[in-house]
């Protein structure tokens, strides 16, 4: 099995291009939502460390987004009790797919947290800063600050293309787009 990983700035398109290739996704964004609405232990968790922020179950996403812009330390605070649960998600998704030909991991922090593997195949999804910027104004939840405190969690942008095996333009005209991700697909299922 493949395992393909999407990677790029914040707003670049990464989980559209997840979709577009049309195997099974692990969106570790889905899977966190869902960890703060189902899973009590997380909670628990949250709660002890951050106490002042995390209240109540199910976790709510304000109450996430402002502990983190109060102190950009809880960032790393929250990551390191989520992301072993996502990790372990993952590593479930992967057997449960593993008679797939590919399978494609939309993780936002996959190069950050070490998740990858040597065989894996890396897709760096690459867009204007411009048109990313505007995209993201448009979302109806955009949060500058806490863009901000997730940026310095990142990776550069250079170290990341330097890390992949393709790059991928996203000029966010579907046509072109899709025309660009059919010919990727093939060069990844002929390798």
């Amino acid at each position: 099995m493949i395992r393909i990983a999407i990677v790029g700035d914040i707003g670049s398109g990464k989980s559209y291009l997840a979709k577009l290739l049309g195997f099974p996704i692990f969106n570790a964004d889905l899977e966190v939502i869902k960890i703060y609405k189902k899973n009590r232990k997380c909670f628990l968790k949250l709660n002890k460390k951050l106490p002042k922020f995390i209240k109540s179950f199910p976790v709510k996403k304000e109450e996430i987004a402002n502990s983190i812009i109060s102190n950009g330390k809880n960032l790393k605070k929250i990551t390191k009790i989520v992301h072993p649960i996502i990790k372990s998600k993952m590593f479930n998704f992967i057997n449960k797919y593993k008679r797939k030909k590919a399978v494609v991991l939309d993780i936002p922090l996959y190069l950050e947290n070490k998740i990858n593997k040597k065989e894996d195949i890396i897709i760096f999804v690459s867009a204007k800063k411009s048109k990313i910027n505007n995209r993201l104004k448009k979302r109806s939840k955009f949060n500058l600050k806490l863009f901000k405190k997730f940026q310095k969690i990142q990776l550069p942008v250079r170290v990341k293309k330097k890390k992949s095996n393709f790059i991928i333009k996203n000029d966010f005209k579907h046509e072109s787009f899709c025309k660009n991700v059919k010919i990727l697909k093939k060069i990844i299922l002929n390798k």
